[in-house]
């Protein structure tokens, strides 16, 4: 029987060890979330990102340097052996012609823009330009290569050397030896299975983005320029 007008003392009460093993708890949950993302990212770098060697650029080690995969620069590209990536609408129905199709970026919701206003805001017209299987993005005047198909004789230069259809990964391991030995699989929507390499957009590994190039029965098939939302 409890007496109400008894008066208790909890003795063993520690609300500084209370405190504690709430603290303990959130340690361990958050020790738990962290290793889950290293697990993920592990398996990300695995199975999504191939060149594993791409993301030590700022190693000093010499060894490890060797890994790295190379850069492929802008201003060593040429697309049909005329134009850099950057142009202008004009420039693009002189090499290219009419488009096949255009859609609003809008409507396709892309994760990131190539052009964007100063302020970081996306103009409501900007469209993807569609050419034979290539895809380009258009701002005004402005035109850029998002996506270039290496079909209907179709063809890059870089530095000199040209890249096309028949290229295999044997051709290109002689311009880009580590991003070859790095050459992982792509499961594309549409696409299924193909092989693809990363390279660098830059030598100081400053820009966030990539350029991924794949392969379809050991030849070159199309080049993407990729970047994080």
């Amino acid at each position: 029987m409890v007496d109400n007008n008894a008066t208790y003392t909890c003795t063993n009460f520690n609300p500084f060890r209370i405190r504690m093993n709430y603290l303990s708890i959130i340690i361990a949950l958050y020790l738990c979330f962290c290793n889950q993302k290293a697990i993920a990212a592990t398996n990300c770098i695995n199975e999504c990102h191939p060149t594993s060697g791409y993301f030590i650029e700022n190693n000093t080690d010499d060894t490890l340097k060797k890994r790295i995969n190379e850069a492929m620069l802008v201003e060593d590209i040429l697309f049909n052996g005329k134009l850099k990536r950057f142009f202008t609408l004009s420039d693009f129905e002189r090499v290219f012609g009419k488009a096949d199709s255009t859609k609003l970026m809008l409507e396709e919701e892309p994760c990131s823009y190539i052009f964007d206003n100063p302020d970081g805001s996306k103009d409501e017209t900007d469209r993807y330009f569609y050419k034979d299987g290539s895809r380009f993005e258009n701002s005004g005047n402005k035109m850029a290569v998002d996506e270039f198909r290496f079909v209907k004789k179709n063809f890059i230069t870089y530095k000199g050397t040209v890249i096309n259809a028949a290229s295999t990964i044997e051709d290109i391991e002689q311009l880009f030896p580590n991003a070859v030995k790095n050459i992982g699989t792509f499961d594309i929507y549409g696409e299924g299975k193909l092989q693809v390499i990363q390279l660098r957009e830059d030598e100081e590994g400053i820009s966030d983005g990539h350029i991924n190039l794949f392969f379809k029965n050991n030849k070159v098939y199309y080049i993407h320029w990729w970047f994080p939302c």
